[in-house]
């Protein structure tokens, strides 16, 4: 999902390694462990120990780091493995809990995956239809899996109004001058001015075409893109290890989950998709989800409209101060400019 709203994660500070492993009958004595370098919200280590390699989670995303919110994504990823999909399941502490809190953080502790992440680029034709068959099963597996618990229906979605050009005009006018008062000013800066500028120009123009409200939906992902899927093997053999970080588990919009990932995995650096390996994942997302043309057709208008008002790394950068978003401005801000001038032909390459 867009990240306009996001709060910068407070500063890192050390998980309580040796508490944590005392919950673990069998997870060893601690060697070492690192931070993982990727990922923006939550906090990720390698743990190595006497009996092996594990990945511990540190949750410190407000909106989803509460321990009920943590245990019902684990009983999902369970539930989901057993259906086929490739997951990495949370460990169960001598009491049977996959989330240990301590002081006043949750933590999860995890297998540790051998793989790399692949971007589209990466991927071969075939490769990208099987990209789209996994999120189909995916969406098909957490419609079963979701409904077994009382109250977690797939039902639909309350409406969600599309972003405001009034609004997104506001915010432009803001981080303008945020860009332009930035010091020491840099090419980032000039490149940001550009874009909001040339945003705005765009806006103006198609204003009209706000789509309305999205009503219909199911249980997805929430954050499917190449940090969050591992692959194993060679280049020619490579498959799916393990779908990954499922804090943002919920109920939106199933097409357009698989419109945003494509838009994440085949963006070239120059903002331009990559509409061949986009029609393969779409047709096979389509047959694998049992989505119809028109769906995906109305799920690239709205996340079309989306990315035209969301400027969420301009505002990590100027307003919460936080650059770690910097490197994927280019091609996402570029992106919004070339789907509007190719905006057929992308509806074309989801939906034909």
């Amino acid at each position: 999902m867009p990240r306009s709203s996001a709060i910068a994660p407070p500063p890192i500070s050390p998980p309580p390694v040796a508490a944590l492993l005392r919950r673990y009958e069998d997870a060893g004595e601690p060697l070492s462990c690192e931070p993982v370098t990727q990922g923006l919200l939550n906090r990720g280590y390698r743990l190595a120990t006497t009996r092996g390699a594990y990945f511990l989670k540190q949750h410190v995303d407000e909106p989803t780091a509460d321990r009920e919110t943590i245990a019902r994504q684990h009983r999902a990823v369970r539930r989901l493995q057993s259906l086929g999909v490739p997951v990495a399941p949370p460990v169960a502490d001598g009491s049977g809990d996959t989330v240990a809190e301590i002081g006043g953080r949750c933590y999860a502790l995890h297998p540790w995956v051998d793989g790399r992440h692949r971007r589209g680029a990466q991927l071969t034709t075939v490769e990208s239809r099987r990209l789209g068959a996994l999120l189909g099963l995916v969406h098909t597996g957490l419609e079963r899996v979701m409904d077994v618990e009382p109250g977690e229906r797939r039902g639909t979605v309350r409406p969600h109004e599309s972003a405001d050009p009034e609004e997104t005009f506001a915010l432009i006018d803001a981080l303008l001058s945020l860009a332009r008062s930035h010091r020491p000013r840099d090419s980032f800066d000039a490149l940001a001015e550009h874009r909001l500028l040339e945003r705005r120009a765009l806006l103006e123009r198609h204003a009209h075409r706000r789509p309305p409200p999205a009503a219909a939906g199911g249980w997805v992902h929430g954050d499917f893109h190449p940090l969050n899927l591992l692959y194993r093997g060679d280049h020619r053999g490579a498959e799916p290890a393990a779908i990954v970080d499922w804090d943002r588990l919920g109920v939106h919009p199933r097409a357009e989950e698989a419109v945003r990932a494509a838009a994440i995995f085949f963006v070239r650096p120059s903002g331009k998709l990559e509409l061949g390996k986009v029609r393969a994942y779409a047709r096979a997302y389509r047959r694998a989800a049992g989505a119809d043309p028109v769906e995906l057709a109305a799920a690239v208008h709205r996340v079309w409209w989306e990315r035209l008002n969301d400027f969420w790394i301009l505002r990590w950068r100027y307003q919460l101060h936080d650059r770690r978003a910097d490197p994927q401005f280019p091609a996402v801000s570029a992106l919004a400019v070339w789907w509007t001038r190719e905006y057929e032909a992308v509806c074309e390459a989801f939906a034909g």
